[in-house]
């Protein structure tokens, strides 16, 4: 089983960016020690609750901190910016961390139209030309010529390129351009078995097929202690959808809330999107989705309010999965 941790910086309640930030940097050089392959970075903007609008400015000052462990996003909207210059920076990171760059890219708007045209200077037609987008950066990453132009610094390794998505399409696309793929199990938990063989299937790389799965975990000491802790990613998340606050509650105020039945039935239908249990739990429901979809690559979020929880967490996953 091998283990990579997705960010979103998420900020809980009564906490400020800044001390985000500085967990953040622990956490990524905690993640190395413990073993974890690959620490990337979001893209979110607009938002009161994600800290992380610029994903190369995280990876740079993560992959300073650290010695081994790959720094990506997850991933940069290409569909808002110029794909020479996401190329630039990308190529400018593998300069600086050579062999440590994964370069993830979503088809996402990243927000309503006015976050969109904001971050495209006005122009929000990116979704449309997206594939021609991410030719263009593959082929200014890889060292070509595009519309004669080239692009640099000039590494003498190059950045690792994904696709994230959420079904089999982009799946198939990046295959088909022998890309990495990540599915987003985390937001869309119904067709990661179609989208990983539909990925393997097209797949027309030099090398295999680089496949991960995004997901939430919490995991406790025990089944039970876990659900404890997964109380304030489920009010996070059901807040989120509705648009009311993108902060993690504290775990008071999660104990407290007052939940319809359409919110509880709301909380276990994205329980799907999660694994949540003790260490044996997880790792038998991690063997479980590794089994259905040929994937045992897995991109972990864990968006909960007691900072040294989440640190236990991650490191109890490990050993978890470690384990005989």
């Amino acid at each position: 089983m091998r283990l990579s941790i997705l960010d979103q910086v998420p900020i809980t309640i009564g906490q400020s960016a800044e001390q985000t930030a500085d967990q953040t940097f622990l956490l990524v050089e905690l993640a190395e020690q413990w073993g974890y392959e690959r620490y990337w970075f979001a893209e979110h903007h607009g938002t009161r609750g994600l800290g992380s609008s610029a994903p190369e400015v995280w990876m740079a000052a993560a992959a300073a901190r650290t010695k081994t462990i790959h720094v990506g996003s997850g991933g940069i909207l290409l569909p808002q910016y110029s794909p020479y210059k996401v190329a630039a920076q990308l190529r400018q990171l593998e300069t600086m961390f050579p062999g440590r760059i994964d370069g993830g890219i979503g088809n996402s708007p990243g927000g309503p139209e006015r976050i969109r045209a904001a971050l495209a200077n006005g122009h929000t037609d990116g979704i449309a030309t997206f594939w021609e987008k991410v030719d263009a950066l593959s082929k200014w990453i890889h060292g070509g010529r595009h519309k004669e132009v080239t692009v640099s610094p000039k590494p003498a390794s190059t950045p690792n390129l994904f696709i994230l998505g959420l079904g089999e399409r982009s799946a198939i696309e990046a295959g088909r351009r022998g890309f990495g793929f990540v599915h987003g199990r985390f937001i869309e938990p119904k067709r990661g078995k179609l989208a990983h063989a539909a990925y393997r299937q097209a797949f027309k790389g030099k090398g295999k097929p680089d496949a991960l799965t995004a997901v939430f975990i919490i995991c406790g000491e025990t089944d039970e202690h876990a659900e404890e802790l997964a109380k304030t990613q489920d009010l996070w998340l059901l807040r989120t959808e509705k648009g009311l606050d993108s902060r993690v509650p504290t775990s008071i105020t999660a104990a407290s809330a007052q939940l319809s039945e359409q919110d509880r039935v709301r909380i276990q239908t994205n329980r799907k999107r999660m694994i949540i249990g003790g260490p044996e739990t997880v790792k038998r429901e991690l063997e479980k989705s590794a089994n259905e979809t040929g994937c045992d690559q897995f991109l972990v979020l864990t968006n909960i309010d007691d900072f040294d929880e989440k640190c236990r967490s991650y490191e109890r996953l490990v050993k978890a999965t470690k384990s005989q």
